[in-house]
Parts: structure tokens; C-alpha cells; sequence
């Protein structure tokens, strides 16, 4: 899970609730962020997979990273 501070939110064009995606560049050892449908290259079916899982385990991350934050 990525936690996006509130303050940035607007300079990168984005709001609470926006669905993103996530690209990793492994040369460089980096991952972009961005709305949906603003990346490119991002392969749908993958794309479709990653909604799946979000929503097939989403509640259990986010109960794993609210046990995480408590420590």
C-alpha cells in the first residue's frame, strides 16, 4: 500500500477516491503512479487482473497495514 499525502494530491492532478495505476521500470528501480488511463504501455488484461486482486484481498491488506500502523 502507498500512501499519497493530501497536500500533493492537487499538483499531480489527483483526488481521494481517483483510481490509479502503477508501472515498474526495473532498469531504473523506480515505479510511476498515475490516474488510470493516463499511463501508457500498461496492458489491459493485466490491468483488469490487479483490479481483481484489489478487490479480492483489498480488505485483508488494508487490515494488514492498519495491524502495521498500531506497532
Amino acid at each position: 500500500m502507498v500512501e499519497i499525502p493530501e497536500e500533493v494530491l492537487p499538483d499531480l492532478g489527483m483526488a481521494e477516491g481517483d483510481e490509479l495505476v502503477v508501472e515498474s521500470d526495473r532498469d531504473l528501480g523506480r515505479i510511476l503512479v498515475a490516474k488510470a488511463g493516463e499511463c501508457s504501455g500498461v496492458d489491459e488484461g493485466f490491468a483488469s487482473e490487479v483490479d481483481d486482486s484489489i478487490e479480492e484481498y483489498g480488505p485483508a491488506l488494508e487490515l494488514l497495514a492498519n495491524e502495521h500502523k498500531e506497532k
